[in-house]
């Protein structure tokens, strides 16, 4: 029996650099949300990390899908990737440019190998709000 692939890192940045004389990843501005003074916003430029292991020995399918609110996700990027064993840790750099948030809210992500469901998380879109008029303070307060 196969074992199904597992994440051991998914984080969403600004960049990553390899290292070219030792293979190592530094991962740059890492960040979970995203805020916007006005929509829609096209982000221009983002990073998706992620890292597998477990993957049987061969050709696989990363596929990341994204969706608003309760909205179905539709498929963003897909890209083969190869694993020579199941031992092996597999870091894949998916650089997403223009990516277009209509409004703010929640953006749900679906992550699948060989479609198969493997993460789904989200990523949340803020916005300033104008200050709510509040009772005047009393006087000699401040």
């Amino acid at each position: 029996m196969q074992s199904k692939p597992q994440l051991l890192a998914w984080v969403t940045c600004d960049g990553v650099h390899v290292d070219p004389g030792s293979g190592k990843h530094t991962i740059l501005g890492i960040f979970s949300n995203i805020h916007a003074r006005q929509f829609p916003l096209v982000y221009p430029f983002m990073v998706w990390f992620l890292t597998l292991t477990d993957c049987a020995p061969g050709e696989h399918r990363l596929k990341i899908s994204m969706g608003f609110g309760n909205a179905n996700p539709q498929p963003l990027l897909e890209r083969p990737f190869a694993s020579q064993s199941p031992l092996d840790r597999i870091n894949l750099i998916n650089e997403i440019r223009g990516l277009p948030f209509p409004a703010a809210g929640e953006y749900a992500l679906l992550i699948e190998i060989d479609d198969e469901p493997l993460l789904a998380t989200n990523i949340t879109i803020t916005t300033d709000t104008p200050p709510r008029p509040g009772p005047a303070p009393a006087p000699g307060l401040s």
